[in-house]
């Protein structure tokens, strides 16, 4: 019997199928090779281990399982006891704005806390986060910290963001209340998808003072609006983590001061642990510099 036949089975057993399995298994395999091992360790059994449509484990599945679990399930714990109790492999979730202008400080001053420290970096959206957390794919997460958290998700709030509309320099735009006293918005919305929290938050102010401006273009980053911006293309709702930096060539930058700030921080399940600790203390630091405009 193959033990990485096992491995699978218990993968596929926890999460309730071949593909939710290879979701959650912590090193790189496809759906099609997790079903084809597992037909090997069924071959080799001689059995159904389970049923595949709708997922549910046969009699003589629920047996290995039962068997395999405290073994795989206590494998953490033994690991960190042979580590000597010291994490050493971060799953990290952001932004990609976040990855590449803030996290690489981040980590520098964390590497050296703990100089044999690995981490995984995974981009995802705000509402994401969350469920990777609860899904275990993910050990921390940096998101905004809209709406409430679900049982057993903790967050210690790090900055506050306000929203701004960018708009080309040329574009005659001094400031924001010019937008809402127009019949019609004459420049097309550039903004991140529509089921970004921020969005939501912004199109829900819109409809307070009863102005309708949907996104005319959708974009999946804050650069990329920044870029069409510059270019000419239209407003775009942007995020500015320091209101007194100048604004990006040929823009102007208008504050939105009766809009709502953006809460952003550090998202992770249950107790901390050492790495986790030690994260969002460096996470805090690089925020306090963000926000006193020296990063």
């Amino acid at each position: 019997m193959n033990v990485h036949h096992l491995e699978l089975f218990y993968y596929v057993a926890r999460h309730g199928g071949v593909s939710a399995a290879a979701r959650h298994i912590p090193y790189g395999i496809q759906q099609p090779a997790v079903s084809a091992q597992i037909i090997l360790l069924e071959d080799s059994l001689g059995t159904t281990l389970f049923h595949r449509r709708p997922f549910s484990l046969t009699k003589n599945g629920a047996e290995l399982y039962a068997h395999l679990r405290p073994f795989f399930e206590g494998l953490p714990e033994v690991t960190a006891r042979l580590r000597g109790n010291h994490p050493v492999h971060l799953r990290i979730g952001a932004p990609e704005t976040v990855q590449r202008d803030y996290l690489p400080r981040i980590l520098v001053r964390l590497k050296r806390r703990f100089p044999k420290m690995r981490f995984t970096l995974v981009t995802g959206r705000a509402d994401w986060m969350e469920q990777a957390l609860l899904e275990q794919e993910i050990d921390i997460g940096l998101s905004s910290l809209l709406g409430k958290r679900q049982a057993g998700v903790h967050q210690e709030e790090l900055l506050r963001v306000e929203m701004a509309l960018l708009v080309p320099e040329k574009s005659g735009y001094t400031k924001a209340a010019s937008f809402w006293e127009r019949d019609r918005i004459d420049l097309p919305l550039i903004a991140m998808c529509e089921e970004e929290p921020v969005c939501r938050l912004f199109q829900g102010e819109l409809a307070k003072r009863k102005v309708e401006w949907f996104p005319s273009l959708e974009v999946p980053n804050q650069e990329l609006i920044v870029h069409y911006v510059s270019q000419g293309f239209g407003a775009g709702l942007v995020l500015a983590a320091n209101a007194a930096a100048p604004a990006p060539a040929r823009t102007r930058r208008l504050s939105l001061p009766d809009f709502p700030v953006i809460p952003y921080g550090a998202l992770w399940l249950g107790k901390p642990n050492e790495l986790q600790q030690a994260f969002t203390e460096e996470a805090a630091a690089e925020a306090a510099l963000v926000k006193a405009g020296k990063s």
